[in-house]
């Protein structure tokens, strides 16, 4: 017995190995998951006492297959029906590396809505429980919950299978996975409601997850793109607020928070992929958050690399908030009015016209050209649709300077 690792971490990492080689050889992704939760609970009230196993992934693997067990038996009398459930592998066999990535992929369906990928991701692959993920996203928990089993039944009525899809189809549900969690990491920085600008969680379950398929596929340059434009991003969150919440934006964070070893390690890793992989939208992004992350203060911002880099990023991956971005790079380097101008074009198309961060960004630029009228209407009704209480009280505040 050896009772090195730190339980809750060493569970945390082996939950989707051993989730994965269940669901594999019951195919059945539902009974499965919770056959395996039951295992992690077994483990986490057992090995702090007794310590940890000596082979901890087949000793879930073993318990998870006795609950398995159970669980189909209690199926088969439900249902008046005979299924054959195969024994597990022999506990301490090798590990298949992929089952993760599988397991996300599994995740990931392409039956499923986003905010059901998103869910399950989280339940299934991060462990993290039903009741966390209501609370991150600000829903009831019966809500989340019922999410969730649905996802879980789509999944079963698809017939999926584990396993990962032919290679015509890899590309699109990699790229499914990477967006998934890319948008939990977004809800961890910066969080779409509720009274904290960030969920801590959220974020950093985001690069763990998104280390683990860097792991799997470390030539893939937007994975690593992704990963880089995480730990560039995250590497902010210690300036961001003030001690009492308070949104602190970029131009006005003591840089000296900034955690400099997330930083050198996205740096290297933007770098590294930017010169031997074809270059895609994460990359571009991380490579934009290198720029202000190197800067030693803001004056110091090479604007015009950032606007250049917006270029590019307006044409492998065009969407409104790139645009709302890319006319704050236009105004920082042209002037406001230019920006102003993207802006106003953007909204007249109508897709984020009411979006509070279309009047936010209308607001500093009008703010910046000195029409201090025009950014105190525009700074209070992007106060009135946003839903983070941070972000409110921010806007707020800036309205009132102006008056």
């Amino acid at each position: 017995m050896s009772g090195e690792p730190r339980v809750e971490d060493l569970l945390r990492e082996l939950a989707p190995q051993v989730l994965g080689a269940v669901v594999r050889h019951r195919r059945d992704f539902e009974l499965a998951e919770e056959a395996v939760q039951e295992a992690l609970l077994a483990a986490a009230v057992q090995w702090p006492e007794r310590g940890v196993p000596d082979k901890p992934r087949g000793w879930l693997i073993r318990v998870a297959d006795r609950r398995m067990t159970d669980l189909l038996r209690s199926e088969l009398a439900r249902q008046e029906r005979e299924l054959t459930a195969a024994r597990l592998a022999v506990p301490g066999a090798a590990v298949d590396s992929d089952d993760t990535l599988v397991l996300l992929m599994l995740c990931c369906h392409p039956a499923l809505s986003p905010a059901s990928r998103i869910a399950l991701t989280l339940r299934a692959v991060g462990g993290l429980t039903t009741a966390q993920i209501a609370q991150a996203f600000l829903v009831p928990e019966s809500t989340m919950a019922q999410r969730i089993s649905r996802a879980k039944k789509t999944i079963r009525a698809e017939g999926a299978r584990f396993r990962l899809p032919p290679r015509d189809e890899f590309r699109e549900r990699l790229d499914a996975v990477l967006h998934v969690l890319y948008l939990i990491f977004n809800e961890g920085y910066t969080a779409s409601g509720g009274p904290q600008l960030q969920r801590t969680e959220l974020a950093d379950e985001a690069i763990r997850l998104t280390r683990q398929v860097h792991a799997l596929l470390p030539e893939d340059g937007e994975i690593a793109g992704l990963l880089a434009l995480m730990l560039l991003t995250d590497a902010r969150r210690p300036a961001r607020t003030g001690p009492d919440g308070a949104l602190i934006p970029l131009a006005e964070q003591d840089r000296t928070r900034w955690n400099q070893g997330e930083i050198a390690e996205g740096v290297e890793l933007i770098t590294r992929t930017l010169a031997a992989a074809p270059v895609g939208p994460y990359q571009l992004q991380a490579a934009i958050a290198a720029v202000h992350d190197e800067a030693p203060t803001a004056e110091d911002t090479d604007w015009p690399q950032i606007l250049a880099l917006y270029g590019l990023l307006s044409r492998h991956a065009p969407n409104p908030v790139v645009t709302l971005n890319h006319a704050v790079a236009v105004a920082m380097v042209h002037g406001p009015q230019a920006g102003l101008e993207m802006v106003d074009e953007l909204a007249a198309e109508g897709s984020i016209r009411e979006h509070h961060r279309t009047h936010a960004v209308r607001a500093h630029l009008a703010e910046m050209a000195g029409d201090r009228r025009k950014a105190r209407v525009e700074y209070r009704r992007a106060a009135s649709l946003t839903t983070s209480d941070p972000e409110q009280r921010y806007l707020l505040e800036r309205a009132a300077r102006l008056d």
